[in-house]
């Protein structure tokens, strides 16, 4: 099992947005989270990504539990093991496509050389290699969000959180990032959690966890 959170609890001020969660993610799983808006399925997603913290609850990756680590820990963490993708890519404008790309690698000490290296194999199978030095102002919607996606991937992570990936795209973008994940889970193995209010996407997921009223139903 890759990812666990039992009884997972949140409040803000006198809201209760999570009361007591309970979830699993296993390897090469693709999990949906869905829920009507304010359900507090980012919430989730951010207490899974270690974004931030439940008042009550344990977190468990890999079978670590999550609150024993200091905040150092935790930091390489969440750089080495989740890779993150939201609905609005947040690309770095200055950079270029690969360079973009590579940041979550230089955060994580890789060198130039080869976290570039891998940058470029990611944009070969993303079919972008022609737009590796394009700048995110001269890249579609579509690009921009494989472009992030590719990013989410450049450390090897064990799992990829996406929070309404494909909510900022057109129909057509988004189908074909949504065939884009299975693709990536079918070549590579990989993992994701993603926070959808795209009926086609979750009923393509492995898994489907409804959140109402704080809790899973």
């Amino acid at each position: 099992m890759l990812v666990e959170a039992k009884n997972i609890v949140k409040t803000f001020g006198n809201v209760a947005v999570l009361k007591g969660i309970n979830m699993a993610v296993n390897a090469s799983e693709i999990v949906a989270i869905v829920g009507a808006s304010g359900a507090g399925k980012t919430t989730l997603l951010q207490i899974l990504g270690t974004l931030d913290t439940a008042d009550t609850g344990q977190l468990w990756i890999e079978g670590e539990l999550i609150q024993n680590l200091s905040s150092k820990k935790l930091a390489q963490v969440r750089n080495k093991k989740i890779g993150f993708v939201f609905q609005f890519h947040n690309l770095l404008p200055e950079f270029t496509a690969v360079e973009n790309i590579c940041i979550p690698a230089f955060i994580g000490g890789t060198p130039k050389r080869e976290a570039e290296a891998k940058a470029m194999q990611l944009l070969d199978f993303l079919k972008l290699t022609h737009r590796a030095n394009h700048k995110p102002g001269a890249l579609s919607g579509g690009e921009q969000q494989r472009i992030a996606v590719a990013r989410s991937l450049i450390n090897n992570p064990m799992v990829i959180l996406a929070d309404e990936p494909s909510g900022n795209l057109d129909s057509a973008n988004a189908a074909a990032l949504h065939q884009l994940f299975f693709d990536l889970r079918n070549a590579f193995k990989q993992t994701f959690v993603i926070v959808t209010h795209n009926q086609s996407l979750a009923a393509m997921a492995d898994k489907v966890v409804t959140i109402s009223d704080g809790v899973v139903i």
